[in-house]
């Protein structure tokens, strides 16, 4: 477990142990789950030994599950959060393998469960082996170097554990947002393949792949937006009165500043099931209005040919007296009559537009539009 100082003028990484909470700032406290989970009692005892508050039971079994979704408690000591971000991170191979798919189109979303002890002057946080969000807020964190002027190299250090807690979360939302480009391309290319009906459409699998994650994303962020919305409820419940009520005013615009973010990433993923579902619809459609226009071109054929073979028919029956059978000009006189009669039905069929130019195709039309 790794223990940070913050206070308004540097952070600094505690080189062992602490065991008394600082005169000013407050300390942040990060462990992984692998580290908890090997030795809960151990780790526990060190976040009282360091914060002088225990954590309870329930509390630490949530906070090793890595199935847990999205929740909130509090106690009279500590405020729990539990986040599920997205697993992207370039220093684990399995999550870049994982973050290619997600990136490259494909439709898994692997996500990993980060856990908040929020403290009045110390923030712990429980999160996976590899999270590019805690790894670059660490080293933005320890980069700071205050000036002498009273400006920076970077923003300010956080001011509470709240702040860092909702800066990290803001951060993980964040992520979520960087997916919407690369899945509306790849749902783009879906809807065009789906609308070309002169190559069939192969991928059904990897369409309702996409569906059952975008519903699962959809599922994901309705946890995460119920569970910062107790946590904006107990800030409101828990600021009212207080003196500083900038410094509580600047918390609960940042939380709905962050549950802003999840409602778009939820508003983007209902939109993008939304055009799946109409982009197959459509796709059926084109398909059957293909197949319609398939079946005029042959019906009018066969209306073509119909008096031709009834004419071919009557001939070829075996009387010996009939007209024009015998005739030198009989056989030209009825190829004529023959043609006469297509062009006669071909004048009535696009009169009656039962031939047209397939010019304007609504399924071209359409991609065009697109």
């Amino acid at each position: 477990m790794d223990i940070f100082l913050i206070t308004n003028t540097q952070v600094a990484q505690q080189p062992g142990p602490a065991t008394t909470l600082p005169q000013q700032g407050f300390f942040w406290l990060d462990a992984t789950h692998d580290e908890v989970a090997a030795a809960p009692e151990a780790w526990r005892a060190a976040v009282e030994q360091a914060t002088g508050v225990q954590v309870y039971d329930p509390h630490l079994t949530d906070a090793v599950n890595l199935r847990h979704p999205s929740y909130f408690d509090s106690t009279h000591d500590y405020e729990m959060v539990v986040f599920r971000k997205l697993a992207v991170n370039g220093g684990d191979p399995a999550s870049d393998a994982e973050s290619t798919r997600v990136s490259a189109g494909a439709t898994r979303l692997v996500t990993r469960p980060v856990t908040f002890l929020v403290m009045d002057q110390a923030l712990v946080t429980i999160r996976a082996p590899y999270s590019r969000t805690i790894e670059t807020a660490r080293t933005r964190l320890l980069e700071y170097r205050a000036k002498a002027n009273g400006s920076s190299h970077s923003s300010r250090p956080p001011s509470s554990p709240r702040e860092l807690m909702l800066r990290l979360l803001n951060a993980m939302v964040d992520q979520y947002l960087d997916l919407r480009q690369p899945l509306s391309l790849q749902i783009d290319r879906w809807q065009r393949a789906l609308l070309n009906t002169q190559r069939p459409f192969n991928d059904w699998m990897a369409l309702l792949d996409a569906r059952i994650e975008l519903r699962k994303l959809d599922h994901l962020c309705e946890e995460q937006h119920d569970a910062l919305q107790e946590l904006r409820d107990h800030f409101v419940d828990t600021f009212h009165g207080q003196d500083d009520n900038r410094a509580n005013d600047l918390l609960l615009v940042r939380i709905n500043d962050v549950m802003e973010h999840i409602t778009r990433v939820l508003n983007h993923a209902r939109r993008l099931e939304s055009s799946i579902e109409s982009a197959v619809q459509i796709h059926f459609a084109a398909m059957a209005h293909r197949t319609s226009e398939i079946m005029r071109t042959l019906t009018v054929i066969t209306a073509l040919f119909m008096p031709l073979t009834l004419i071919t028919g009557i001939f070829g029956m075996n009387f010996e007296v009939m007209p024009l059978l015998k005739n030198r000009e009989g056989f030209w006189i009825t190829m004529g009559a023959m043609v006469v009669m297509v062009a006669v039905l071909l004048f009535f069929f696009r009169r009656k537009r039962y031939i047209e130019e397939r010019v304007r195709d609504f399924v071209k039309t359409d991609v065009r539009a697109k």
